[in-house]
C-alpha cells in the first residue's frame, strides 16, 4: 500500500525587487500588476508564474520566458503581457549598466482581486 505525500506548501510570496536574482542589483523602476483574466477568475484558477526576464541596459525587458508555469495558460499569458510593460533599474558593474536576468514570480490569487 502506497502512502500519500502531504499536499504541497502554498507558493511563497513574490520576492522583493532587490532579491530578483542572486548577486545582481536589478530592481523595479515600474511594475504594474497583471490583469487577472476574467475567464480564469470565473473558473477559480490561481497559481504562480515564474518569469525569466532578460533586462537590457535601458531597463526594458529584452526577452521574457515562462520558467515555471502556473498550470493555466491564461495566467501565464497575463503575466507575460504585463511583464512587457515593466521597467527595471539594470545591474551596474564597474560603474557601467549591464544586461542581466531577473527571475520574477507573479502570483495570481483570487483573494487579492
Amino acid at each position: 500500500m502506497a502512502t500519500q505525500a502531504p499536499p504541497p506548501a502554498p507558493p511563497a510570496p513574490p520576492a522583493p525587487p532587490s532579491d530578483i536574482t542572486a548577486g545582481q542589483d536589478l530592481s523595479y523602476n515600474s511594475r504594474l500588476q497583471p490583469r487577472y483574466p476574467p475567464q480564469a477568475a470565473r473558473q477559480h484558477h490561481e497559481g504562480t508564474v515564474t518569469l525569466l526576464i532578460l533586462v537590457g541596459v535601458d531597463g526594458m525587458p529584452k526577452d521574457i520566458k515562462v520558467e515555471k508555469s502556473s498550470g493555466y495558460r491564461e495566467l501565464d499569458r497575463a503575466a507575460l503581457d504585463a511583464a512587457q510593460h515593466w521597467r527595471f533599474n539594470p545591474e551596474i558593474k564597474n560603474g557601467k549598466k549591464i544586461e542581466g536576468y531577473a527571475r520574477v514570480p507573479v502570483n495570481f490569487n483570487l483573494n487579492q482581486l
